[in-house]
């Protein structure tokens, strides 16, 4: 039963950070695909044209400064970067596990760690997201951040197992 809780929490582990891969790997040669949304998060466009009289309220939440969207952005990759590297680094252990050249705890506790981070980056983009009012306009942003949360949340839970 051991063996087989191992591959499965290797298995879990290395699906969030296939996913995170892509968005990483996306992120550095692609930035401008991401980069855009975050800066008009940040800005609040779509909430000042779609809701002008909400926009007016909550208009000095604003960032319009191009520095410091690109510094926030940047900012997020090399978290989300850091958290795929401890999260392969946790697969990679687990597996190292299962061949029993190390231990179990080791292994969950690197993938943990990873999960943590992962969890983190998507909860931290739906409060962030929340003090900018993204609910108003990006909603689909707003349901992936959920996701993604819940995902990190559930494999945590199948990590803190054994």
């Amino acid at each position: 039963m051991e063996t087989t809780l191992l591959a499965a929490q290797a298995l879990c582990t290395s699906l969030i950070a296939a996913w995170l891969t892509l968005g990483v790997r996306d992120n550095i040669l692609h930035p401008s695909v991401n980069e855009t949304y975050t800066a008009e998060v940040m800005e609040m466009t779509r909430l000042r044209s779609e809701y002008p009289d909400a926009f007016a309220s909550l208009a000095h939440r604003a960032i319009t400064n191009r520095r410091v969207q690109q510094l926030a952005f940047r900012l997020v990759v090399g978290v989300e970067l850091v958290a795929t590297l401890v999260l392969w680094a946790g697969v990679i252990t687990l597996l190292m596990a299962i061949a029993g050249t190390t231990s179990a705890e080791a292994g969950r506790s690197i993938a943990m760690s990873g999960a943590m981070m992962f969890t983190a980056v998507w909860a931290g983009f739906l409060i962030v997201g929340n003090h900018f009012c993204y609910w108003f306009c990006h909603e689909g942003a707003q349901n992936t951040h959920y996701q993604m949360t819940l995902w990190g949340i559930g494999t945590l839970i199948l990590l803190a197992m054994g």
